[in-house]
């Protein structure tokens, strides 16, 4: 995948030149930023500063005995100690070392606490946090579901944070605190074990299901009816693309599966029956379409790093079996897709018991998360493991009936559960909310001013026939319940063979992951996970339901035994992509909003026929899939949009550039760029005027031609005067795989009624799906001609799909100087949306990267040392650190690094060895 050569080389923070220049640059603007009088108290040592010690000793008090800490050329540690509180305890140390800063803003997101630190900005999504109270479920889980062991672990971490810290200032610790300090007097709290548990509410929150389909999907009974829904979530495709689970089940004797049964499926159509916009059908009141768009509002302003939505979102892992592999032993795969961060979410790192035993349990390398101790992805000496987010749906909206200070339930009004909260913010006064609660959940309505107002003032319908106060939106999710994932973080870091690696998967109930399996003995698995509720009849989890009938409580949860596995398949491989987990005479509903499974069969059919007639896969075949980029909804238009009959010489260019093209997104592809286009302008066509007011989103150009016209414009550059403004009453999907199985559902029905478009002053309208295809490659034309030139030999997909890396908080809204300090690129990236390499991008705001394959990785079971492995970013957070951002231009080209395992393997790759000692 080719990256932006002007810009990579601009990222090579490596050169000595290089960053000397940088360091004098910095110096000299924050000198002119501050004033000359106190910019003179930054300097290069100033800088400098918090560049961790990599080499040498440190005495670390509370250490039982020395640690080696050793860094490759990368800055990635692999540390080495005899018992596992002395491991943990450097862990924290190394990781506050490397990227202290990411975890302090962490650790204020899950609490709800980033007001202290930025100011009355972030007061908004501090009240909403707050209202989730993650890091209040997160203290009641220390306190009440752990193990004893994992909380020593916690504890041991938590002494390596503050050691470092102790003694230290901001500016010590990271330039960012000194920023800082240019407009409020912030001081680093000490680090505490629940800072660590609730990253995992943070990355619940980003995994956490089909919350934004909910919404979407009642907003738009306002104008659809319950056909129309249908064909915007149609069912999920299993004679096309295949679930995960093919050839296992269950426990036996639970009686929950049966592979070979047949039946009615109770998993059923996705979508919704005849309804108005509640689950079964229930009357909605109104004034439900304004919360339910006001909420999606406010979920749209939570910061990036929280995560974002969209039907792309996903992660990929397979894992192949020695009998089809070179090394005879199993491979494995795993690049979760997140929303791209500086520094990336993750930290490599490699934990070492010098000798295992039951005082020093751990020899495990891999993906880490700054903050949290153990390793999230990776493999010890035994087993692998990799993770993709399951989809299940774990949470639910409900339609609350207020009366007075409670709510209506059952016939009966309760009390709300009431909590008071103080946000402290930084050069302001205290801001205090009131958090009230349902037996579902918090009203997370309370968030929003409109969505409050229009909650008191909704007329009630025949859904609650009690004049009173209106309504207001509470939320379900399983992760508002404490429980026991941390612990199996510790339980899969030790894991030995399968059986012990299902029993840790009992432990990980939020988020909900699909965890594949090989072991160095050759069996391959996958474990289906999590904390999933039951619902009763009538309500699937796809609609708000109705929060005073208790037909809609949660009945459940999907029992342990019950959840899908598959170990050592006849096929000889598995791959999870975030399609459906298994077929659908599965009695439970997993969810009803599955990927649709464009990544999955892909990797399915790259697999397959790289094994027919007995080939083999090395690990640089599982390289080479991990960036196949192949468009399969270019392969299902393509030849369609080469029939249509262009009669505009540009738009012609622009055609012609499909031609021969083999549905590959290089980055340097122009007929990638041109296809992308007509893409997103086929669904804004189809669907985006059809669709309620509220789903509708800016981010479309606007073709304007000279009022005098008397016949066609020669000169494209009189064709286009405005792009980047939302034309009248238009819309936009945001083009996931979703939209592919919407797309090919009705593509040979021409006259379908969703292919009929409005006319504009400009275009005429079109009733037929060649005449909106004509439409949507002339618009295309247009967009890209504003946006990459008249001269179609000069486009390239890797121009309008671009990634840049931001600094979260200060890179994002900081001053220029400091964006300028601490952000990179733009790198020029090819794949793209619902393709193996997920350089996502949303159609509803353009072709900018929005989620990437944070990492990757290629575990070798015949010979650990021989994996592989890359960050988006570097294992340092410091932006001066030469480590900032030395893995993204190789991450960009689709290089891995090697990933020493081994003792010998890490000691001849060592580049700095420091020892801590008590």
């Amino acid at each position: 995948m080719p990256a932006n050569t002007s810009a990579s080389s601009g990222q090579k923070t490596g050169k000595k030149k290089g960053r000397r220049l940088r360091l004098i640059l910095i110096v000299l603007v924050l000198a002119l930023i501050a004033g000359v009088g106190y910019g003179t108290y930054w300097s290069v040592s100033t800088v400098r500063a918090s560049l961790p010690q990599t080499k040498g000793s440190i005495k670390l008090k509370g250490l039982n005995g020395p640690v080696d800490v050793r860094r490759d050329a990368n800055g990635i540690p692999q540390v080495y100690a005899e018992s596992d509180a002395d491991l943990f305890m450097a862990q924290g140390y190394v990781q506050a070392q490397d990227r202290f800063w990411e975890m302090d803003v962490r650790r204020h997101t899950t609490s709800g606490r980033l007001s202290e630190m930025f100011g009355k900005g972030q007061v908004g999504t501090d009240k909403f946090l707050r209202t989730l109270g993650w890091h209040r479920v997160a203290k009641q889980e220390y306190e009440t579901k752990l193990s004893a062991s994992a909380k020593k672990h916690l504890q041991a971490y938590t002494k390596g944070v503050n050691a470092y810290l102790e003694g230290k200032d901001g500016e010590d610790v990271s330039v960012e605190y000194a920023a800082l300090g240019f407009s409020n007097d912030y001081k680093i709290d000490k680090w505490d074990p629940v800072d660590s548990v609730a990253w995992l509410k943070a990355m619940a929150w980003d995994l956490r299901g089909n919350m934004q389909d909910e919404i979407d999907r009642s907003l738009m009974y306002s104008r659809l009816g319950p056909k129309e829904i249908q064909d915007l979530y149609p069912d999920y495709p299993y004679d096309l693309h295949k679930p995960i689970v093919q050839e296992g089940a269950v426990d036996e004797g639970s009686g929950a599966y049966d592979p070979k049964a047949s039946g009615t499926s109770t998993q059923g159509a996705q979508g919704a029956s005849a309804g108005t916009g509640l689950a079964g059908g229930t009357e909605a009141p109104d004034g439900l379409a304004t919360q339910l768009s006001s909420l999606s509002d406010v979920l749209g302003k939570l910061p990036d790093s929280v995560g974002p939505n969209g039907d792309g979102i996903g992660s990929n892992s397979w894992v192949v079996a020695g009998e089809h592999t070179t090394t005879g032993k199993p491979l494995l795969a795993n690049d979760p897709h997140l929303a791209p961060q500086l520094p990336s979410v993750w930290y490599q790192m490699g934990l070492h018991c010098r000798t295992v035993n039951e005082n020093c349990q751990y020899d495990v390398s891999g993906y880490t998360f700054a903050g949290m101790p153990g390793v999230i992805i990776g493999h010890n000496q035994d087993v692998s493991w990799g993770l993709t987010n399951l989809g299940a749906d774990v949470t639910d909206l409900y339609l609350e009936k207020i009366q007075g200070d409670g709510y209506l339930y059952d016939g009966k009004v309760q009390p709300f559960k009431t909590r008071s909260e103080t946000i402290k913010v930084a050069g302001g006064s205290d801001r205090k909310i009131v958090v009230r609660e349902t037996d579902n959940g918090p009203l997370v309505s309370d968030r929003n001013d409109e969505l409050a107002d229009v909650g008191k003032e909704a007329p009630v319908s025949s859904a609650a026939p009690d004049r009173s106060d209106g309504y207001a939106v509470s939320l379900r999710w399983t992760a508002l319940t404490p429980g026991r994932s941390m612990d199996a973080v510790f339980a899969l870091n030790k894991a030995g063979n399968f059986n012990e690696f299902r029993k840790a998967a009992t432990y990980f109930e939020v988020p909900s992951q699909n965890l594949i399996y090989a072991d160095t003995k050759g069996n391959i698995g996958y474990q289906a996970p999590g904390k999933i509720p039951t619902r009763a009849k009538g309500h699937d989890g796809t609609l708000p339901a109705p929060g005073w009938d208790p037909d809609y409580r949660w009945t459940g949860y999907v029992p342990q035994r019950a959840l899908p596995y598959e170990y050592n398949p006849k096929r000889g491989y598995i791959v999870t992509a975030n399609q459906a987990v298994i077929d659908d005479k599965y009695p439970y509903t997993l969810t009803k909003d599955w990927g649709y499974g464009a990544r999955s069969q892909r990797i399915n059919d790259l697999i397959a026929s790289k094994i027919k007639g007995n080939g083999k896969i090395s690990s640089d075949d599982m390289r080479t899939m991990q960036l196949d980029n192949s468009s399969e909804i270019a392969k299902l238009l393509t030849p369609k949009l080469l029939k249509i009959d262009v009669s505009d010489k540009y738009v012609r260019e622009a055609q012609k550039l499909l031609e021969g093209w083999d549905y590959t997104q290089d980055a340097d592809s122009g007929a990638a760029a041109y296809f992308n286009a007509v893409w997103r302008n086929v669904l804004k066509l189809a669907f985006g005027d059809k669709l309620p007011k509220e789903l509708r989103v800016d981010g479309s150009c606007i073709k304007v031609e000279p009022a005098d016209k008397t016949g066609p414009v020669d000169d494209p550059d009189k064709r286009v005067t405005e792009c980047g403004e939302r034309a009248p009453d238009a819309a936009q999907p945001d083009g996931g795989d979703r939209w592919f199985e919407v797309v090919r559902s009705i593509l040979d029905d021409e006259d379908n009624e969703w292919w009929q478009s409005p006319s504009t002053r400009t275009d005429p309208e079109t009733k037929t799906r060649d005449q909106l295809f004509a439409r949507a490659m002339e618009d295309a034309r247009w967009e890209l001609t504003a946006k990459l030139g008249k001269d179609v030999d000069t486009w390239s997909w890797g121009r309008l799909h671009r990634l840049m890396l931001k600094n979260q908080t200060i890179g994002t809204e900081g001053p220029g100087f400091m964006q300028w300090l601490l952000n990179r690129g733009p790198w020029e990236l090819g794949g793209g949306e619902a393709t193996v390499n997920a350089t996502g991008w949303n159609a509803a705001g353009g072709y900018d990267v929005v989620w990437v394959p944070s990492m990757r990785m290629v575990v070798n079971l015949g010979n650990l040392d021989k994996s592989q492995w890359i960050n988006l970013t570097g294992a340092s957070g410091h932006a001066y650190s030469s480590n900032y951002t030395d893995q993204t231009d190789k991450w960009a080209k689709g290089e891995l690094l090697e990933w020493p395992f081994t003792k010998d393997a890490v000691e001849n790759t060592t580049d700095n060895h420091l020892v801590l000692s008590p």
